[in-house]
């Protein structure tokens, strides 16, 4: 069977990479893919899929039917959206939109995702069960996943499996993580309120600037002595808004940052410690503040055997050698987290680096590229592991 998934694949290779990109030259932001969803839905349709359209407001899912009737889904999910970014890759099929860019390849996990859906269409008879195939908006703005599950795609999913590429490793590897694989994230927003008054007698007022010049310090200071050093967290503060001019000192004060974090017990804790600090400082200098702290998407725990499925199908498929189990998760945020609030999952790292490049540019960078071998390698490995699924069960 693994022979005819990888035959299947080398054919299907040509028309992937036409695939990817359109996609790529096609970009769209996220809650706006009205382009990419419509040809989506398109190449399913034409590979024989059950077909839903605007499901999670601009998500696509694709239904395959096995020749067990089965009330439980296999689900494997892809993500459609771009990024704010001008892309300054070069390439002949760089983006034609200006400052939107597949610069998180998204353009190829949507193309495993339908190249996973054109190979496992072809031998649906030997398949167990149900494949669910979901392609979602606005993952890069921690929305998306929640829009579809509102919409009922995880309704009898007993497992999810997804993909994210890694340009940190070569393309023709994998990258199996068990436990945790990204942090959970939150956002956070501090207003301290001062008083006003004359830059020149700064002692008649409260200022809020170097109030919260205070704050920042001191979470930062705190992280280190009061966080377990084991349970990283990381807060950083992105955005400071106050002040009215130069001689006036500033009454109001807002800071607006991220918190990320990988173990749930720490994250539970942290909106109570972050104001426990600020309290403490705006009651020694006479301020109030106001603390709003808004839980974004958790972090995402890989299931141990669904990763064991992932790491004997990869490395059944090409060898041990070209499997990494990687040592350290990462503090980057994926809402593939929501999805696994409902059935166990797992995620796999895809490599798409160039193996003859000094430099293979990070994700969200204006001159990212991928080796566009790396979708083969994805193909194989989903459409492996969705076969495998449905014998271990």
């Amino acid at each position: 069977m693994l022979n005819r998934i990888k035959d299947l694949a080398t054919t299907l290779a040509p028309r992937l990479v036409e695939i990817r990109r359109h996609i790529h030259l096609h970009p769209e932001l996220s809650g706006q893919e009205y382009q990419t969803s419509a040809f989506v839905a398109g190449v399913l349709s034409s590979s024989g899929l059950h077909v839903q359209e605007c499901v999670g407001k601009t998500g696509v899912i694709g239904e395959l039917q096995g020749t067990k009737q089965n009330d439980r889904v296999l689900a494997i999910r892809t993500d459609m959206d771009a990024l704010p970014i001008q892309e300054r890759s070069g390439l002949d099929y760089a983006s034609r939109i200006e400052g939107v860019m597949h610069a998180c390849g998204h353009d190829v996990h949507t193309t495993v995702g339908l190249g996973t859906a054109m190979v496992l269409s072809q031998m649906a008879a030997e398949l167990g069960g149900n494949v669910r195939f979901l392609f979602q908006p606005a993952e890069e703005i921690a929305q998306g996943a929640n829009w579809m599950v509102k919409d009922g795609v995880m309704d009898n999913v007993s497992a999810i499996l997804g993909v994210h590429v890694f340009p940190s490793i070569p393309a023709g590897s994998i990258g199996i993580r068990y436990g945790a694989l990204t942090a959970a994230a939150d956002n956070l927003e501090i207003i301290i309120i001062g008083e006003s008054g004359h830059g020149a007698r700064p002692h008649e007022a409260v200022d809020a600037i170097w109030i919260a010049s205070q704050v920042i310090t001191a979470l930062q200071q705190a992280i280190s002595r009061t966080q377990n050093p084991l349970r990283p967290v990381v807060l950083s503060i992105g955005q400071i808004n106050g002040g009215r001019a130069p001689n006036v000192i500033a009454d109001k004060v807002q800071l607006l940052g991220t918190v990320r974090s990988l173990h749930p017990e720490t994250r539970a804790q942290l909106p109570n410690w972050i104001e426990s600090i600020v309290s403490n400082l705006c009651n020694s200098y006479g301020a109030k503040y106001q603390v709003n702290y808004r839980q974004g998407v958790p972090s995402v725990q890989n299931d141990y055997a669904l990763t064991q499925l992932l790491q004997s199908s990869a490395e059944e498929a090409w060898s041990s050698e070209f499997v990494q189990v990687l040592p350290e998760p990462s503090l980057g945020a994926e809402d593939f987290s929501v999805y696994l609030e409902h059935a166990p999952g797992s995620m796999f790292r895809l490599g798409v680096g160039y193996k003859d490049r000094i430099i293979n540019h990070p994700l969200h960078h204006p001159q990212f590229e991928v080796d566009e071998s790396a979708i083969i390698t994805g193909v194989v490995t989903l459409a492996y592991a969705a076969y495998k699924y449905w014998l271990l069960k």
